[in-house]
């Protein structure tokens, strides 16, 4: 169980604060039901109420600071995902991020880094669909290190941009 003032991921909402927990003095809600009251940080999205036990959407921690760290210095060994036809792409995004884990939020922005810059060279864009994921899987896990590092978002993706650029020289 969560405490008040805990910062969890709660499902593709991103990070969110427990601002309380408690039965809801809402209409056609039972107020027997402990809930959580969950405030987004990244998103203009209003308040969340979730009962305690909702197995249905993935609650978890934030990663702690030493989790984020280790992250960040293991960008270089972290595979790219596989995608073995274009047909498959869009689905293998969508696999990576329905995980809620940063390792393969990670993967993904590595995988589209990757793309982006072989497009590139080619004299070409990254597609719509790449640059959506890329965006979500950028918003989930720059929030994530955000919150668990202490530090702005855009520092986060300063520091991820320079590990993948210097990851892409070797």
């Amino acid at each position: 169980m969560f405490e008040i003032g805990d910062y969890i991921i709660y499902g593709n909402h991103g990070v969110c604060r427990v601002e309380d927990i408690g039965g809801l003095d809402i209409s056609g809600v039972d107020e027997s039901v402990e809930c959580y009251t969950l405030q987004p940080v990244f998103s203009k999205s209003s308040t969340l109420y979730t009962p305690v036990d909702n197995e249905k959407v993935l609650m978890r921690s934030v990663i702690t600071n030493e989790e984020a760290r280790e992250l960040i210095d293991e960008i270089s060994n972290i595979s790219l995902l596989r995608i073995e036809n274009d047909k498959q792409r869009e689905e293998a995004y969508k696999v990576a991020l329905r995980t809620h884990d940063c390792t393969e939020w990670l993967k993904l922005i590595k995988t589209l880094y990757e793309r982006k810059q072989e497009r590139l060279t080619q004299g070409k864009k990254l597609t719509f669909t790449d640059e959506k994921y890329l965006g979500f899987a950028q918003e989930c896990l720059y929030g994530e290190l955000s919150i668990a590092m202490d530090t702005d978002i855009e520092e986060i993706e300063s520091i991820v941009m320079e590990q993948l650029e210097q990851t892409n020289m070797v």
